[in-house]
Parts: C-alpha cells; sequence; structure tokens
C-alpha cells in the first residue's frame, strides 16, 4: 500500500491557475502509475488525467485537455496537477490514487489501489 497526501487546493477566479501536489510514501513510488480524479458535488468520480511510471506517458479526461497538466518527480514522491485556464464547472474535490500494478497507463477507477483523502477546489465566476 501507498500513503497518499494531497495539498494545493483552495478558491481561485475563472480564468486563474492551481497546481495540487500529491506527496506519496510506503511503496516504491517510481514503479507505479500515478493518476488525478475529481468529485463534484451530487456527480460521480471523473478521471481527470494518468501519467505512467517514468512520466514519458500521459492521458487526459476530455474535459480538461490542453488546460490541465500532469506530471511527476521520482525524486520527490510527488505527482503534480497543474491547472490553468480554470472554468467554475472545474469545482470539485480532487482526488490523487496510485495505480495497482506497474504496468501501463490506467484511466478507470478500479484500476488504481490506493487514494487520497482529497483537496478542495473551488473556481469562483
Amino acid at each position: 500500500q501507498v500513503q497518499l497526501v494531497e495539498s494545493g487546493g483552495g478558491l481561485v477566479q475563472a480564468g486563474g491557475s492551481l497546481r495540487l501536489s500529491c506527496s506519496a510514501s510506503g511503496r516504491t513510488f517510481s514503479s507505479y502509475a500515478m493518476g488525478w480524479f475529481r468529485q463534484a458535488p451530487g456527480k460521480e468520480r471523473e478521471f481527470v488525467a494518468a501519467i505512467n511510471w517514468n512520466g514519458a506517458r500521459t492521458y487526459y479526461g476530455d474535459s480538461v485537455k490542453g488546460r490541465l497538466t500532469i506530471s511527476r518527480d521520482n525524486v520527490k514522491n510527488t505527482v503534480y496537477l497543474q491547472m490553468n485556464s480554470l472554468k467554475p464547472e472545474d469545482t470539485a474535490v480532487y482526488y490523487c490514487a496510485a495505480s495497482r500494478t506497474q504496468l501501463g497507463l490506467p484511466r478507470f477507477e478500479a484500476d488504481f489501489g490506493s487514494w487520497g483523502q482529497g483537496t478542495q477546489v473551488i473556481v469562483s465566476s
């Protein structure tokens, strides 16, 4: 198991930027893909982005392509989500997740075995 702690959420105006961080401990961070999901009030949890073990491959949900960027630093055991051009519809709790296996670039909730507690992002119009 890996322990994940998100930070960096907050209140921002539409068009602004935030950078979320997710610090990992307890397992070899560099061996596993990582992902970000989000859940808005009254909605199901939604896939946002994923990155493979070495950062060479990334994948994004359609609603965030071109605005959000996932990256990782395997020395710092941290994955990031840079969020630009934020919209009110980006308001949600954002969760960091670690994949169950070492291979591939997962994008479904069932593929991730460890989750952080979430960090709130509110985008005002």
